[in-house]
């Protein structure tokens, strides 16, 4: 069984110059203050960021699920808690999810090239 995730993330740029953007992340439709050295920088979620070939995962980069969570826990842990979130592990595993969908890294665009 699926819990549909509570939490909803996006970056607030697409195409190119994506490292110009930020974080949007809602908990149940209500919108999380990131710490700022989180708000404006890719997440280091585990995918393959090659414009060339997205499909090629010799261009995978970032951490896995459960490797992101051990590394972030203590930032992760802090928002959560200060934003009243339950400290459980599968609301830091649905809020890994939301964030991979959208993460992104600085040759993901080609606005640099």
């Amino acid at each position: 069984m699926t819990d549909s995730n509570p939490f909803q993330a996006s970056w607030s740029r697409s195409g190119n110059l994506l490292c110009h953007g930020h974080w949007t992340i809602l908990w149940q439709g209500q919108p999380l203050t990131l710490p700022e050295s989180r708000r404006e920088k890719e997440m280091g979620t585990w995918g393959i960021y090659s414009i060339i070939d997205p499909e090629d995962e010799t261009f995978a980069q970032g951490l896995e699920e459960d490797e992101w969570i051990i590394a972030n826990v203590e930032w992760l842990t802090d928002l959560f808690y200060d934003q009243g979130i339950p400290l459980e592990s599968r609301l830091y595993r649905q809020f890994y999810q939301a964030v991979n969908r959208h993460d992104w890294r600085c040759t993901s665009c080609a606005g640099c090239m």
